[in-house]
Parts: C-alpha cells; structure tokens; sequence
C-alpha cells in the first residue's frame, strides 16, 4: 500500500514514542501483517479482534472484549481504513 510521504512522518512519529515487541511488523510488512481490529467507538482504541488478544502489550481488558491501546494500529486504522 503506497502512502503519502506526509503519513510516513506521522507514522515514524508515533514509532519514535513507542516499544514494539513485533518490531512494528504491521508497519515494516506495507501494512500486510496488521493485527485484526474494528472501531470500538472510543477515542484512541479499537476493539481487538485477534485470537489470543491477552497475549498482546497493547490489549487491555473490557468486559468480554480486549481493546487495542496501540497508538500505530489506531493511526492505521482511522488514517488508511485497514
């Protein structure tokens, strides 16, 4: 997926301010490795939608569901509708 060079800065942005234990493999893939997730109609997190949610960093608990707190899957998500 190709991107504006204006989305790479904020995307190397958010990864300045970030420790990724995939070493920001949804970002260094083209986007092909992007975890599942959809709009939780909440600002800044996604509902997860992977199978084993609590084994992520970023997943935090929410009743039966786990929430994606990961700011670069937020930016993708919202920015580029993956």
């Amino acid at each position: 997926m190709e991107i504006s060079q204006e989305q790479k800065q904020q995307i190397e942005e958010i990864i300045s301010d970030l420790e990724c234990p995939k070493d920001f493999e949804c970002y260094k893939s083209g986007f092909a490795h992007v975890g599942k997730a959809k709009d939780a109609g909440i600002e800044s997190l996604l509902e997860c939608s992977e199978e084993n949610p609590e084994m992520c960093t970023f997943s935090l608990p929410f009743g039966y569901a786990y929430l994606c707190e990961c700011p670069l899957r937020y930016y993708i998500a919202k920015t580029l509708g993956i």
